[in-house]
C-alpha cells in the first residue's frame, strides 16, 4: 500500500517556523473568514464568533448571540459611495437564527428567527448587495435582513451549498442534484424580487460535497463517491468530467494497491479549490490537480495525509496547502517532470509483416503527444505540525501568514519566521534610535 510521503526537520521551503496559539474556543472550530487584509473571524461549535488580527493574534471581539454551534458564516462589505466602507459578516447557527455583526464596533446588527429548519450555508451577491441562506428553501435578503422572496421547500435534507453563477444565477448542490436558481428584480419598480428554478441536473450518482466557481464561464462540482463535474456556467451544460481518481491505472506512476472495494471515504471529494487553469480536488486522503483544457489530472498525490483531507487552497505561487483529519497542514509545490526521449520502436518482426510504416507513425504520434503534453508532480515541501485533532480549514493572508483552526478548539497563526525576526530587529533599532534622540536633546 502507497505510504504518505514524509519530510524531516530540514524544511528549506517551509517559512513558517514561528507559530501563535489564539484561544477562546471551547468546541471545535469550523470555519475562518477573511474580513479586511489583517482581519478575520472564527466560528464553530461554541456557537461563539471571534474577530482577531492576523498580525498580531490579538482577540479584537467576542460575539454571542447564538445558543447552538454556528453553521455557516460569510462576510458582507458595503462599498457606497456615499459613506464610508463597513464589513459585516453573518452567521446561521442551529438554532435556527442568522445574526448580522458589525466588524467594527463587535455589534449584533440584526437577528432573523424566522426559519423552519437550520442555515446550512450563506452566499453574499455583491453585485445585486443582497444575500442568500440555503436550507429546506432559499431565501433571498436585503442589508437590513428584509426576508425579499423564497423558493417552496424543497427537500428535507435542504441545499448544503451555493455557488454564484452569471447572469444572476445561482447553483444549489441539495442531494445529488443540482439546482439552478435565477433572480430577479420586480419591473414595477418596488423591492419587489423573484427567485425561480430553471434547471434540475441529475448528472451526479450520489451526494454533491463541494462547489467551486471556477471563472465567469465554468464552475465545478464534486460528489460523495469521487465524482468531478466541470460545468458550463452560462447554459449548464457538462464540460468533463472525472470519476476514477481512485483507480491506479489512470495514474500510471503510481503503485497498484489491491482492494477489493472502496470504501466511500476513501474517493470522497471533501472540497475544491481552482485558478483559471485548474481544479485542486481534496479526494480521500489525496489531493489532486485537473487540467481545465487538458480535462485530465495532471498530478496527484494519492496519499498526501494519513486521514482525510478537508480543505484545499492554491496559493499565488505554484504551491498548495492542504490540511487534514489527521492533524496536519501540507504545503505542495507543483513541479514539472524532467521529459524523457520517446524510445524507439524496434524494427524487424513489425517491418517483416508490414507492421513498420504504421507503428512509425504511431510512434511519431506518441512523441509528439509526450512532447506537447508536459507531466508534473506534486513536491512536499513544508509540514506544519501544531494541533492534536482534525484541522477543519485555513486563511491565507500572505505575508502575514497562515491561520489554522481545528477540532482541538485551537486557532495557530503560522508565521514567516526570518520576517518576524528582521521585523523584531527593525521595532528595536527605531526604538533606540528614538530613545538617542531624546537623550540628545536633553
Amino acid at each position: 500500500k502507497s505510504s504518505v510521503q514524509t519530510i524531516g526537520e530540514e524544511q528549506i521551503q517551509n517559512p513558517y517556523t514561528e507559530l501563535l496559539v489564539l484561544k477562546g474556543h471551547q468546541d471545535i472550530v469550523r470555519f475562518l473568514v477573511q474580513i479586511d487584509d489583517c482581519r478575520f473571524a472564527s466560528a464553530g461549535d461554541d456557537g461563539i464568533v471571534f474577530l482577531w488580527n492576523a498580525q498580531t493574534g490579538e482577540k479584537l471581539f467576542e460575539l454571542h448571540g447564538h445558543t447552538h454551534k454556528i453553521t455557516a458564516i460569510a462576510p458582507f462589505s458595503s462599498s457606497d459611495v456615499s459613506e464610508e466602507k463597513t464589513h459585516l459578516i453573518i452567521t446561521a447557527s442551529a438554532d435556527r437564527t442568522v445574526i448580522v455583526w458589525d466588524c467594527t464596533s463587535g455589534r449584533q446588527v440584526q437577528k432573523v428567527s424566522c426559519f423552519h429548519s437550520t442555515v446550512k450555508c450563506l452566499t453574499v451577491l455583491q453585485r445585486l448587495d443582497v444575500w442568500l441562506s440555503g436550507g429546506s428553501d432559499l431565501c433571498v435578503w436585503n442589508r437590513k435582513l428584509d426576508l425579499l422572496c423564497k423558493t417552496s421547500h424543497l427537500t428535507d435534507a435542504g441545499i448544503s451549498a451555493l455557488v454564484e453563477l452569471p447572469k444572476n444565477c445561482v447553483a444549489a448542490a441539495v442531494g445529488k442534484e443540482l439546482i439552478i436558481f435565477r433572480l430577479s428584480a420586480s419591473n414595477n419598480g418596488s423591492e419587489g424580487w423573484n427567485v425561480l428554478e430553471v434547471k434540475r441536473l441529475v448528472d451526479h450518482q450520489d451526494n454533491i460535497l463541494s462547489l467551486v466557481s471556477v471563472n465567469d464561464l465554468t464552475f465545478a462540482t464534486g460528489s460523495h463517491v469521487g465524482e468531478l463535474i466541470v460545468w458550463d456556467a452560462l447554459d449548464w451544460t457538462k464540460q468533463a468530467s472525472e470519476c476514477n481518481f481512485w483507480d491506479s491505472s489512470v495514474h500510471p506512476d503510481v503503485q497498484p494497491e489491491i482492494k477489493l472495494s472502496q470504501s466511500p471515504n476513501e474517493t470522497s471529494v471533501q472540497h475544491l479549490a481552482s485558478d483559471e487553469e485548474c481544479v485542486f480536488a481534496a479526494v480521500g486522503k489525496g489531493i489532486y490537480v485537473y487540467n481545465l483544457q487538458m480535462k485530465r489530472v495532471i498530478a496527484c498525490q494519492r496519499t498526501a495525509h494519513d486521514s482525510s483531507v478537508l480543505h484545499i487552497e492554491k496559493l499565488p505561487n505554484r504551491q498548495l496547502i492542504s490540511c487534514s483529519e489527521d492533524g496536519s497542514v501540507r504545503i505542495w509545490e507543483l513541479r514539472e517532470k524532467q521529459q524523457l526521449p520517446a524510445e524507439p520502436v524496434p524494427t524487424g518482426f513489425f517491418n517483416m509483416w508490414g507492421f513498420g510504416r504504421a507503428n512509425k507513425q504511431a510512434n511519431q504520434a506518441a512523441k509528439k503527444m509526450q512532447e506537447n503534453t508536459p507531466m508534473y508532480f506534486l513536491e512536499l515541501v513544508g509540514d506544519l505540525i501544531g494541533h492534536s485533532s482534525a484541522v477543519q480549514m485555513f486563511l491565507y493572508f500572505g505575508e502575514l501568514g497562515l491561520a489554522t483552526c481545528s477540532a482541538d478548539h485551537l486557532i495557530i497563526l503560522w508565521k514567516d519566521g526570518e520576517r518576524e525576526s528582521s521585523l523584531r530587529s527593525l521595532t528595536l533599532f527605531q526604538k533606540l534610535a528614538h530613545n538617542g534622540d531624546l537623550q540628545l536633546k536633553l
